[in-house]
This record gives C-alpha cells, structure tokens and sequence, in this order.
C-alpha cells in the first residue's frame, strides 16, 4: 500500500513539474530524488512517462534550442545548458544541427555588436571593447566570431 502511494505521488509531482515546463529525463529524476521517492518509484514513473511521450530528451532538447535561439544566445551556451541537464550529448548535437540551420551566429553577434554599442557610446573604447566582448561571450558565442565583429565596428566607428 504505502508503495502504491509513493508511486502515485511521485507521478503526481512529477506531472505538476511538467505542467510548468518540459523537462529532461536526469532533470525530473533529480527532482524527484530531492523530494526523497524512492529508486524504484523514481524509475518507474520515469518509464511510465516516457512510454506515454510525456518525457522525451529528443523533444525537449529541440524545444529549449528553439526557445534559447530566439533569446539569443550562443550555441555553444546552449549545448552547455543542455549538458548541465543531462541530455546526451548526441542528442544535443543532433537537435542543434537540424535547428540552427537557419541560425547565423555572425549575423545575430553583429547585430547585438551595433546595437550594444549604441549604450555603451560614452565609455572609453577600451572599456567599451572590453563590456561588449564580455557581454557576447557570456551569451555563448564563440570568441572568433565575437573578435571579428567587434573589431570590424571599431574599424568603422573610428
């Protein structure tokens, strides 16, 4: 009895957490092991979620690329989320290839480059080089890409 019991509110809290947003499988396992449930009550609701499509890595790697490329952040910050969350690193390569075809990381840096430069006008331009690196590479993307844009608005500006 106290077994079934477990099991039901292990299922039960793992469906409010997915009401809020997808999750990862090692995300909701984690979860569920802070909240103390058992090893088996934890595998099995994790098979009962993953045999009704509630909790797919695939789907959810794919959703929080979307929704971080739309931010934007780098790719290379997004796989590192992504890894953090415990999904596979195929599966974020995978997803990551097919959805960031449209996605030019030198187009949207150069974007964030001139609009960035517009707040950052009264600073010294050192210190202004300096905040913006800073700031791009915080965002996950790439320092080459983030040097070169840098340095061709600067060529421009002065």
């Amino acid at each position: 009895m106290k077994n079934k019991n477990e099991q039901e509110s292990a299922r039960e809290y793992a469906f409010l957490l997915l009401k809020y947003r997808l999750r990862s499988v090692e995300e909701l396992k984690s979860r569920l092991r802070n909240k103390k449930f058992s090893d088996t009550a934890i595998n099995n609701t994790i098979d009962f979620l993953k045999e009704r499509h509630f909790l797919d890595d695939a789907e959810f790697t794919r959703a929080w690329i979307s929704t971080r490329l739309k931010r934007p952040y780098g790719l290379r910050r997004i796989k590192q989320e992504l890894r953090l969350k415990g999904v596979d690193k195929e599966i974020v390569e995978r997803q990551a290839g097919d959805l960031s075809r449209d996605y030019s990381e030198p187009d949207i840096v150069e974007e964030i480059v001139i609009r960035k430069a517009q707040s950052l006008k009264g600073l010294e331009p050192v210190k202004a080089r300096q905040r913006l690196y800073s700031y791009l590479i915080r965002r996950g993307f790439t320092p080459e890409i983030v040097i070169e844009k840098i340095n061709r608005l600067w060529k421009q500006a002065y």
